[in-house]
């Protein structure tokens, strides 16, 4: 019976295995084989005899402080990526927080190459520095300390600016986020900072810089970091176009929370560090840091309940960072009092042009521009009407609260030409960076998350 219904069953045909697809081999792209040939033929060309660090007296108490100072500023940029990270639409988030993190990468080896002599180099004509002056960071470990920091070792002081130098160009990802390509975005912060950052610097930080020439305080980047970031994210932002889904609910707000954590605690380095020493100038800087930021977090809620919208934890950290950048040229210039008056008004000022941008087609992801560029350029201006010799006695002259105008009309002529300068120097470089590299994601691309289509990632 049995092998009559093994007989009668039918078997059915094993299928034969599919024949296996052709694999497909992988051009080599020989743009990064060109960069990474290139750096490695750089660091053998270059002659490096190792040498003794200068014998330059330098203080222990200084050096250990600044040593701190520019381990807090590195974390900054972490913090940062946190900041922007928790904003974002879900996609995007890894995206958004890598554009962050590659600085620490990009600009880093920039800076050593180059970035460090266009800064901080010996001056040409006041507007950049000499690119052959530390090229490769020759003449730094074994160089005499730098005139405005003389307490500390040059290596020292050369690597705390490196740490302003990263989180500048971050800080302007929030304006195009979600809609840019990876490869594009690298070459757009190598010419930011090579062509706006660095020249900024040169200017407003070296002894023979234009506008540290013509008595512009910028204590510790309200300029050469803020207003430059803002109206380089509000050019962007016009240049890059609307996305097609503008609209989002942010990814995680305790992300944020993270992240505005971080930066408050990264700030003291950012700030209290530009005095360059432990001293009371820093201690000044650091409290002043402390309210201001207190009293615009305070300030932005209180502005929200009187329009009637909840005190919320988002608006509760955007204000804590707009009363850091505001406070930021003015550190150590200000009274505490006058600190609180910057961190409030410059809450309102912010709070407001968030509103108005709102209002208008400029698709700002983040509101770079409303928060970094305009917190710097109220900051700027306050500096001119609250910075006081009683509490810096370096600083040529009274601000205008004290009845001397003269700051304060340097401070506003500095901000003319800045803004116009960071703004139509990053036009110019987005369209350089669009004509090589186009800069948008197809619709697709954006549709899918740039977490996806430009990193094969997701959270």
């Amino acid at each position: 019976m049995s092998f009559l219904i093994l007989e009668t069953m039918e078997i059915p045909d094993h299928p034969r295995p599919a024949a296996a697809a052709p694999v497909k081999r992988r051009r080599l792209a020989p743009a990064p084989i060109v960069v990474l040939t290139s750096l490695l033929l750089l660091c053998f060309a270059v002659p490096s005899i190792p040498s003794a660090p200068s014998s330059a007296p330098t203080s222990p108490a200084d050096t250990a402080w600044m040593l701190t100072a520019a381990a807090l500023v590195l974390i900054m940029t972490p913090g940062l990526a946190f900041f922007y990270g928790g904003m974002v639409s879900k996609k995007n988030v890894l995206s958004t927080m890598l554009q962050s993190f590659i600085c620490m990468v990009v600009i880093t080896l920039l800076w050593v190459m180059v970035g460090f002599s266009l800064s901080f180099g010996d001056s040409l004509h006041g507007i950049v520095g000499n690119p052959a002056t530390f090229f490769m960071f020759r003449n730094v470990l074994d160089g005499s300390p730098y005139p405005l920091a003389p307490t500390i070792p040059l290596v020292l002081f050369a690597i705390f600016q490196l740490k302003f130098a990263i989180v500048t160009p971050a800080l302007i990802t929030g304006a195009f986020a979600e809609r840019i390509r990876f490869q594009s975005y690298l070459l757009f912060i190598c010419l930011f900072s090579l062509f706006i950052y660095c020249p900024l610097a040169h200017a407003t930080w070296h002894p023979q810089g234009i506008l540290f020439q013509l008595g512009v305080l910028d204590f510790a980047g309200g300029t050469v970091v803020h207003m430059s970031a803002g109206w380089a994210a509000l050019a962007s932002a016009v240049y890059m176009r609307r996305r097609s889904e503008a609209e989002h609910n942010p990814a995680r707000i305790t992300y944020v929370l993270l992240g505005t954590g971080l930066l408050w605690f990264g700030w003291f380095g950012f700030n209290a560090g530009s005095a360059y020493g432990a001293n009371g100038l820093a201690a000044t800087a650091l409290a002043t840091t402390t309210t201001a930021s207190a009293a615009a977090a305070f300030g932005w809620i209180l502005f929200d309940a009187a329009r009637g919208r909840k005190m919320s934890a988002s608006g509760t950290c955007i204000g804590a960072v707009v009363g850091l950048v505001a406070i930021t040229p003015a550190a150590g210039y200000v009274s505490i009092p006058h600190s609180i008056l910057i961190g409030l008004i410059s809450a309102v000022v912010s709070n407001v042009m968030v509103i108005l941008r709102s209002r208008t087609r400029i698709d700002d992801t983040l509101d770079v521009f409303p928060c970094h560029g305009m917190g710097g350029i109220t900051g700027m201006l306050l500096t001119g009407v609250f910075a006081s010799k009683g509490v810096n006695p370096a600083i040529a002259g009274n601000g205008l609260l004290f009845g001397e105008s003269k700051l304060f009309l340097v401070q506003a002529g500095a901000l003319i030409g800045v803004s116009l300068f960071a703004f139509g120097g990053t036009w110019l470089l987005l369209r350089i960076s669009n004509s090589l590299l186009p800069l948008r994601v197809s619709d697709e691309e954006e549709r899918t998350g740039l977490d996806r289509s430009q990193h094969g990632e997701s959270l």
